[in-house]
């Protein structure tokens, strides 16, 4: 990876266990520990109830594009060669969004509500990300 690219910080207290998941090859999403609900990107308290216990879990990794854009220059140095490229959010199924781009796809390819897993790829040694590939909705043979 270029290291001009920008980078996240994976040393931050509130978000730390969250990349170190990932370059442990799974994605967890922080968990009030007192109430439950999902958070991300993680917080030293929860929104809902206020309670700052938290936990992390295991998340699905599944979900869908709930938006996306294409992006055209004039952008980052760093990024200026892949232009153009779709960035995307994604609602995982637990209900928390990321912001990623999904993996073999096409920018004339990108759609609002396309069901999505999540490709952790491994950016350098210390660090991974989790971009996202497209999935087949299964059909219901009812």
């Amino acid at each position: 990876m270029n290291e001009s690219i920008p980078r996240p910080d994976p040393q931050n207290a509130d978000d730390a266990a969250f990349w170190t998941a990932l370059r442990a090859g799974e994605l967890r999403i922080q968990r009030c520990a007192a109430c439950g609900t999902f958070r991300h990107p993680p917080k030293p308290a929860c929104a809902r109830c206020g309670a700052t216990e938290r936990e992390w879990v295991a998340a699905s990794g599944a979900g869908e594009v709930w938006s996306f854009t294409v992006i055209h220059p004039p952008t980052l140095p760093a990024f200026a060669g892949r232009t153009p490229y779709g960035a995307v959010v994604v609602r995982l199924d637990e209900g928390v969004f990321l912001v990623s781009a999904l993996v073999d796809c096409p920018i004339d390819e990108l759609v609002v509500g396309a069901r999505v897993e999540v490709a952790i790829t491994e950016a350098d040694t210390d660090l991974a990300l989790p971009f996202f590939r497209r999935v087949e909705r299964e059909v219901d043979a009812s």
